[in-house]
């Protein structure tokens, strides 16, 4: 698995960045990706373990030996199928996850783990780029219909596997366009959108219906869903706001967090009608933390030209 000595004789490398001057002026994903030769050695890390912990480590259960491995003999194609096996879209975990399986990684007892989340991402993206990523109909339909309520990582996963097993389905996004906290969560410079929309194209070429703009419960009634499908799917996010409970916390110019990222996701976008503007320009911002979120909000402000953040 992998190569043998190979922990031994390449140190863990990841992609570096561009200058902090640069990526300040735009949206734009910023990181600067490793050449082929760095990353088929970067593989060749991946030792051959009694037990890889990473599978457990994974959510998903990624075959991630099995893919690295791939990954250092060069069989990039081979790599995207089994990387796909368990994974839907592993161009978004690629850039988003916190790689838990770097974390359970037997190489970390004593050196650097392996660099799985972005093995991982190059994967897929030589994989789009080569044209093996294709919408895969299925070959016949049970008949059944389902709906699927919410379009973000779960709901998009959900569709698409019960589309394969030949249901048709259809998602409900109350929100102008697919992609939940993918879209209106996740700033630009973590996840370009035209990530998820090069998905979206392939789940629509495989049959599924994606309707925006419908807040179900709202704009149409769970008992017409549950009138007009066989199965109904709730993967609503957790979009709800959490107040700080201290004083002052209601105050003008106390802002929470998915408000401030949500508009300046749709302010990106292009999208002109976005209410009463919360912006950091020239303005002293305070983050209340530290996790990803509070990271998304300190890039996002200094984009903004915040006067300190």
């Amino acid at each position: 698995m992998g190569k043998i000595t190979g922990f031994l004789e390449f140190d863990r490398k990841i992609e570096q960045y561009a200058p902090v001057k640069d990526r300040l002026k735009n949206y734009k994903e910023f990181t600067l990706p490793l050449k082929e030769k760095e990353l088929k050695n970067q593989g060749a890390r991946c030792m051959d373990c009694g037990i890889p912990f990473c599978h457990s480590g994974c959510p998903l259960g990624n075959l991630i030996p099995d893919f690295n491995d791939a990954v250092y003999l060069g069989k990039w194609e081979k790599a995207a199928d089994i990387l796909h096996a368990t994974n839907n879209f592993p161009e978004f975990t690629g850039r988003l996850c916190p790689a838990p399986c770097e974390e359970a990684c037997v190489l970390g007892i004593n050196e650097n783990p392996v660099t799985i989340e972005n093995i991982e991402k190059n994967i897929v993206e030589t994989a789009f780029e080569k044209g093996w990523i294709v919408a895969t109909p299925p070959a016949n339909r049970t008949g059944k219909k389902v709906a699927v309520i919410g379009s973000g990582p779960a709901g998009l996963a959900t569709a698409q596997q019960l589309n394969r097993a030949g249901h048709l389905v259809t998602v409900f996004e109350r929100d102008e366009k697919p992609g939940g906290l993918l879209r209106y969560g996740i700033p630009d410079f973590k996840m370009e959108k035209s990530v998820i929309d090069r998905r979206l194209k392939i789940l629509e070429e495989e049959g599924i219906v994606f309707k925006c703009g419908i807040h179900v419960g709202v704009d149409i009634k769970a008992d017409t869903l549950k009138n007009d499908f066989d199965a109904i799917v709730l993967s609503g996010g957790a979009t709800i706001r959490r107040n700080l409970p201290i004083e002052g916390a209601n105050l003008d110019g106390v802002v929470q967090a998915m408000d401030f990222l949500s508009q300046n996701n749709r302010r990106v976008d292009g999208v002109k009608d976005l209410g009463k503007e919360i912006k950091a320009t020239d303005k002293d911002v305070i983050v209340i933390g530290g996790g990803d979120t509070g990271s998304d909000c300190i890039g996002t402000s200094f984009r903004h030209g915040a006067k300190s953040v």
